[in-house]
């Protein structure tokens, strides 16, 4: 019953990653249920947490997370997001030629079709969506349509006053303008798959899907997520007109209008291990919270099939 493996993206506070695992244990089979019930458990969970708290921490109402969750189980890969982190997997079918595809939709207002999707469900609101300085944000405010947590933008009840302008709504919430729900998918891996890319919008601000599984293609592995980021801050620096390591040099308070934060992590797949039945884990690279590459150190991974 056991997976291959188990990689996230946010909520590294909330340890969604062993929960998770848990519940897979408990049904003794893995399914997109399992994975919904999940995210609804994280959610409720956080929302919780807010309702014991926002009182004396009212900032606890803004607090929120995309979420990114990828479960490789007996051969097939399972995908849930929330916000506008991204799975590319690179895939091979012809020599000395790597092709992108994308896995994951984009919870973000910037896309037409999440704007529409937003007036569908809001008919009534003209400011569900607003373009400020350029961008399309919900309400004016955030740019992600589902996300962990945000509650000020869920509930009624967590609504924030003139004080804190930046996340007060001139008018009461008629219903919640972001959605913990999950777009879930599967996909049974072929020979085709070489590897995958987790990341936050950081990198996909930055560098195209291609130009993303090119680079892992035709670089050495090792520390091959760092040099994903790297690549993604000297574009950063080029569109400022400025050097890579001047944009380095920055302090993070300053460097958050340069570019977002980014996390990267880089799964390769070894078919012949998984045809084997062998119990190794495919090998991952990490670089964003936690800066780490080599083989993924999960257990007890027995029974592969």
């Amino acid at each position: 019953m056991n997976p291959i493996g188990f990689y996230s993206l946010g909520l590294r506070e909330m340890r969604f990653p062993s929960f998770q695992i848990g519940l897979a244990q408990e049904h003794g089979t893995m399914s997109e249920d399992v994975v919904r019930n999940a995210f609804s458990a994280t959610e409720e969970g956080f929302m919780s947490l807010v309702r014991r708290t926002h009182l004396i921490k009212p900032a606890m109402t803004t607090i929120g997370s995309c979420c990114l969750v990828g479960i490789i189980w007996r051969g097939t890969l399972y995908l849930a997001n929330l916000g506008d982190s991204r799975a590319v997997v690179g895939c091979s079918n012809e020599p000395n030629k790597i092709v992108a595809e994308q896995l994951t939709r984009d919870h973000n207002a910037g896309m037409e079709e999440i704007r529409q999707e937003l007036k569908s469900l809001h008919p009534d609101d003209s400011q569900i969506v607003v373009l400020k300085n350029g961008v399309w944000r919900i309400k004016g405010i955030i740019q992600v349509s589902r996300s962990i947590g945000d509650a000020y933008l869920k509930k009624r009840e967590f609504a924030l006053d003139q004080s804190t302008a930046r996340f007060h709504l001139p008018e009461p919430l008629r219903r919640p303008v972001l959605t913990s729900e999950p777009s879930i998918y599967s996909r049974v891996l072929s020979s085709q798959d070489r590897f995958l890319i987790f990341a936050s919008d950081g990198l996909w601000e930055h560098i195209s899907n291609q130009q993303a599984v090119e680079i892992v293609y035709n670089s050495p592995r090792e520390g091959i997520a760092r040099r994903l980021v790297e690549a993604a801050l000297k574009e950063a620096a080029r569109k400022r007109e400025m050097k890579y390591g001047d944009i380095k040099k920055l302090d993070k308070g300053v460097r958050r209008y340069f570019h977002d934060d980014i996390t990267v992590v880089v799964i390769f797949i070894d078919h012949e291990l998984r045809q084997e039945g062998s119990a190794s884990v495919p090998e991952l690279s990490v670089r964003g919270f936690v800066d780490a590459a080599g083989p993924s150190s999960f257990s007890g991974l027995n029974d592969i099939t």
